[in-house]
């Protein structure tokens, strides 16, 4: 098979198309022909070795996400059929409930080879179903980005007809963000720095929109949008740079979702008087179980809900797809087809 190697953590430019062994599956062992794949910020830094000692530092098989078709099972495997079309889930071995150390750290395409290859091997349990009414490269877009938005408005936010949500930017998590919102009955602002982006996702339903690059004050903004109650659950992206805005929005009893630190990972102690003098809910959010993914393709099916896709680049053209990503240009998912 052909398979997409990072040879060494040294950036887009790191990767090599090479030709490897075909995988067989053993006992309880699932092989996918896969058809797509997604590219989410964490891969970015992983091929340029973000993840220093928790990530492969040679011939690394990239991505997280993807989707495919059962192209062959093992001894002992029931449940999945060959033929059938499935899409691998992003930590392999969360199935419910909370997760532990062990399963919360349980990812493809880090510290071990992921989803950018025509073959690949997996356990029953890491595979779901592809709904029939998405395609292969929508059906690889939503592993990360869409349970994690789920988990954010959903699963964790427990959102309810009539909150008030925020998202920050135009990108995976928060484009479906906007969307299971609106699902559920919210209202939705959306911030970016782009007026042409900002008037797409009025297209899509948001309710009201903020350009960050020139309004400084944004967090003011919104709480003045929300009538002066302030945002029940901002799903928070940014980290250090927009933080303090996001706490400024939020109201007293209202969540943050934390999800990204796109513009850094720290934030001071000045912060804490608003977190704690104003009952705020910082809750942490990485992506989901198997549980939750099965719950959120049923919801998805039903509301009629398919994934933004900005841009599909050729498996040969891998590479250009991860420069793409870094430009920041996309509106949606940045995918590649296998």
């Amino acid at each position: 098979m052909r398979a997409m190697v990072l040879k060494t953590p040294t950036g887009a430019s790191g990767l090599e198309l090479l030709d490897v062994a075909d995988p067989v599956p053993g006992p309880g062992e699932v092989l996918v022909r896969m058809r797509a794949a997604s590219l989410n910020f964490r891969d970015s830094l992983i091929v340029k070795g973000g993840y220093r000692s928790q990530q492969k530092q040679e011939n690394l098989i990239p991505l997280s996400d993807g989707a495919g078709k059962v192209a062959g099972v093992g001894e002992g495997v029931s449940g999945v059929q060959i033929g059938e079309r499935v899409i691998a889930l992003f930590c392999q071995d969360w199935i419910a409930g909370e997760p532990d150390q062990q399963t919360i750290e349980s990812h493809f395409g880090r510290d071990r080879d992921g989803m950018l290859c025509e073959l690949k091997l997996f356990k029953p349990h890491q595979l779901v179903k592809t709904p029939d009414c998405l395609s292969d490269v929508e059906a690889a877009a939503l592993p990360c980005a869409a349970l994690t938005a789920w988990s954010a408005i959903v699963a964790e936010g427990h959102t309810k007809p009539g909150d008030l949500v925020l998202t920050q930017g135009t990108g995976g998590v928060s484009l479906f963000a906007l969307q299971f919102a609106r699902m559920a009955g919210a209202k939705v602002i959306v911030t970016s720095s782009s007026d042409e982006k900002l008037e797409r996702v009025k297209e899509m339903g948001a309710d009201e929109v903020i350009n960050y690059r020139s309004d400084e004050n944004w967090g003011k903004t919104a709480l003045a949008l929300s009538g002066g109650r302030g945002i029940d659950n901002v799903v928070e992206l940014g980290g250090t740079e927009t933080l303090k805005q996001s706490l400024i929005s939020v109201r007293p009893g209202g969540t943050l979702s934390m999800i990204g630190v796109l513009s850094g990972a720290t934030f001071g102690n000045a912060l804490l008087p608003f977190v704690v003098s104003r009952k705020v809910r910082m809750q942490g959010v990485t992506v989901g179980s198997r549980e939750h993914m099965i719950d959120m393709l049923r919801a998805m099916e039903t509301h009629d809900i398919k994934p933004v896709i900005d841009k599909t680049f050729e498996f040969e053209n891998a590479a250009d797809a991860f420069r793409y990503l870094e430009t920041g240009a996309h509106f949606g998912k940045v995918c590649i087809s296998i």
